[in-house]
């Protein structure tokens, strides 16, 4: 028999980016310890529907823990008490019966509050559109053998590469920092040939890119580590700054 749940939801109602807002109370009522999070808004949202209410606005598409469009703050925690776990891939099993939970958006200066739950997530699109282009050839595919790469470093690339960016590392530092997210990306092309022409450039234009939008700086509090839902590592930014300062000194980049 399916177990349900009697809740306490607090969620921050804000009708636009220059409206005040606050936290809500909704009383959330048999709710199955089987559902997602986000299943568990929505039911949230249709009880407010039939009574007449706006229902809570919030992002969400593939519900699988790949897009990162889904994100809240849930009791203080990006996407919640699960370690590695996205929003949408976070079930209600991992709470208990009368608990109290408080739901908030995003908080940053560069992320902007579009309705309730859902921020413009656009600054990081902004940070990649930076980072230009990759120089590959295009036509058949290459000969495996022809760009030997070492399973260590084909493992590093593609572990930054995970990063889906949710932005939970900019909600979860203290100053609001981008730089895991940024170093994510620059990490999977710095470490492979393919992004080697472009390196310098991309380095440079990326955290520049990152300090105009209005992103903090790193004090290493690596809250961002903690609440990644796909758990980059810190190692990542070490090795932006790496390259930042290397395309800096070293090359023809202004």
């Amino acid at each position: 028999m399916t177990k349900t749940l009697n809740l306490t939801l607090r969620v921050w109602r804000q009708k636009g980016p220059d409206s005040a807002g606050k936290l809500e109370i909704y009383n959330a009522k048999n709710i199955s310890t089987d559902m997602s999070f986000l299943e568990m808004i929505d039911v949230i949202n249709e009880q407010l529907t039939l009574e007449g209410k706006e229902p809570i606005a919030f992002d969400h598409d593939c519900r699988e823990g790949i897009c990162g469009m889904c994100g809240a703050v849930v009791n203080g925690r990006p996407h919640g008490p699960e370690k590695g776990t996205t929003l949408c891939q976070l079930h209600m099993r991992h709470f208990s019966d009368g608990d109290t939970i408080v739901i908030e958006p995003w908080r940053s200066r560069a992320f902007k509050l579009i309705k309730d739950l859902a921020v413009d997530r656009s600054a990081l699109d902004k940070i990649i559109q930076a980072g230009g282009y990759v120089s590959v050839n295009t036509g058949g595919a290459p000969d495996a053998n022809a760009m030997p790469i070492s399973q260590e470093t084909a493992e590093k690339a593609m572990d930054a590469a995970a990063c889906i960016g949710c932005g939970a590392c900019v909600a979860a530092c203290p100053n609001a920092s981008a730089m895991l997210f940024a170093s994510a990306k620059i990490s999977q092309l710095a470490l492979l040939p393919q992004g080697k022409p472009e390196a310098a450039k991309r380095a440079i234009e990326m955290v520049r890119t990152m300090d105009k939008l209005g992103f903090g700086n790193c004090t290493n509090e690596r809250e961002c580590e903690a609440e990644c839902p796909k758990e980059i590592s810190i190692v990542n930014i070490a090795r932006m700054n790496r390259e930042f300062f290397k395309a800096s000194f070293f090359s023809d980049v202004t």
